[in-house]
């Protein structure tokens, strides 16, 4: 009479353990929080095929777009914490627009487990024929000289571009004029068309204009040179020691989420990374390949959601 007892007991005792031990039994649905055919879409795609492949079950692309990050990563947050549901997190989504917004439906910290860097992706002061600088320091005294006349445009308010380009006006003192488009591809038409003096751009959508000459590439805003422009000198070698800015994602997962599957995420991708056409994919984009551990890239979702709510508090950064 107790073998049925024991049945049940050992059921309910080592029942999730033994599932958990089986993951993935089913399709794994990513989310990317931004339209398809973006930057983190196209990222996504590309290493979910040696994600798929690695764990032996299909990897799910699904695209939540919408204010600014937040609808998709939101999606994650809700979503069950059984290893099923991963997504794409990024630098405004997860460390910005805490600042940025009044009140955002999650906590980047409580309701998401951080799994890893995937990569680091620096901006490029660039300039066009509007602007005769050469270098930072000349950027600088233009605008000392000629103070609320210099513009800067960027893809909108609190991206990347917008935030590099108050860091240097909060760094340097200068006066300069955001100019905010409805995308980053615009604003550098215009800065190539000559209607707009300069701006912080991605790196992976300004190298092809750079190396063509149809603009100036200045500074980098990552801690070292890039090697797909090994001339071009980093903010800090401008004159700027300290300043860095970089957009960067990762993957994240609910929180509550079993620590066992998290680092058999990790662990994949990791391994994927480190794949040669993995890196020289990320590394075509400008890019620097990420990876490490979960607690690795909490802090650094910690220490930038420090660095640019000061920036946007200092700034009086207001979302559009």
């Amino acid at each position: 009479m107790f073998r049925p007892i024991l049945f049940l007991l050992s059921f309910v005792f080592f029942g999730p353990a033994f599932s958990q031990d089986k993951w993935p039994v089913k399709p794994i649905r990513w989310i990317a929080p931004y339209a398809a055919g973006g930057f983190a879409d196209i990222r996504a795609r590309k290493l979910g095929i040696d994600l798929a492949k690695n764990l032996g079950q299909p990897v799910v692309i699904e695209n939540r777009a919408g204010a600014g990050g937040v609808v998709g990563t939101d999606a994650v947050a809700k979503a069950a914490p059984d290893g099923y549901t991963i997504g794409m997190g990024n630098l405004a989504a997860l460390a910005v627009n805490v600042s940025l917004m009044k009140k955002l439906p999650y906590d980047p910290l409580k309701d998401l487990q951080p799994v890893i860097l995937i990569e680091r992706s620096a901006l490029i002061l660039t300039a066009g024929p509007a602007l005769a600088a050469n270098s930072v320091q000349e950027v600088i005294a233009y605008a000392k000289a000629n103070p609320g006349k210099l513009g800067f445009g960027s893809s909108g308010v609190g991206g990347a571009h917008h935030l590099s380009g108050e860091m240097l006006k909060l760094r340097t003192g200068i006066d300069m004029v955001h100019v905010p488009y409805k995308g980053g591809a615009p604003a550098a038409a215009d800065v190539m068309a000559g209607h707009l003096p300069m701006m912080f751009e991605m790196g992976y959508a300004a190298v092809p204009s750079i190396k063509s000459g149809k603009i100036r590439a200045l500074a980098v805003t990552s801690s070292r040179r890039l090697p797909l422009l090994p001339e071009v000198p980093t903010m800090a070698e401008s004159g700027l020691p300290g300043f860095e800015s970089v957009n960067w994602q990762g993957i994240v997962v609910p929180a509550g989420t079993p620590r066992a599957i998290v680092d058999r995420l990790n662990k994949e991708f990791n391994t994927i990374l480190a794949m040669p056409e993995q890196r020289d994919a990320i590394l075509a984009t400008a890019s620097e390949v990420g990876g490490g551990t979960p607690e690795q890239f909490r802090d650094l979702i910690a220490s930038e959601t420090v660095k640019w709510a000061e920036v946007v508090k200092a700034a009086k950064i207001q979302p559009e």
